[in-house]
């Protein structure tokens, strides 16, 4: 069994207020479940309106179809997301 840990900090530039953050948050996190089917939280920032850290979790019997899937996700948010500057991602293997 792998438990993969996906961790991606980004910016959100031209948000001025938490609520805004919070309904171009919601979408991003509703989508990477749908899409993935992995666990999606906000863990830090909750307070800041222009920083966000989502940490996507997901289970897998296979090491390196985990790595592949948390790898796919951030290419995924990248690309799906041109409006949210990532700054830093980090995949830990369990």
């Amino acid at each position: 069994m792998s438990i993969g840990v996906l961790t991606l900090y980004f910016l959100i530039p031209g948000c001025t207020s938490l609520k805004e953050k919070r309904g171009r948050i919601k979408p991003v996190i509703a989508r990477l479940h749908r899409e993935f089917n992995l666990s999606v939280a906000e863990i830090d920032h909750q307070d800041q309106w222009q920083e966000a850290t989502l940490v996507c979790a997901l289970v897998s019997n296979d090491g390196r179809h985990t790595q592949s899937a948390l790898q796919n996700v951030t290419n995924y948010f990248a690309s799906n997301w041109p409006d949210l500057e990532l700054v830093d991602q980090h995949i830990e293997l369990i």
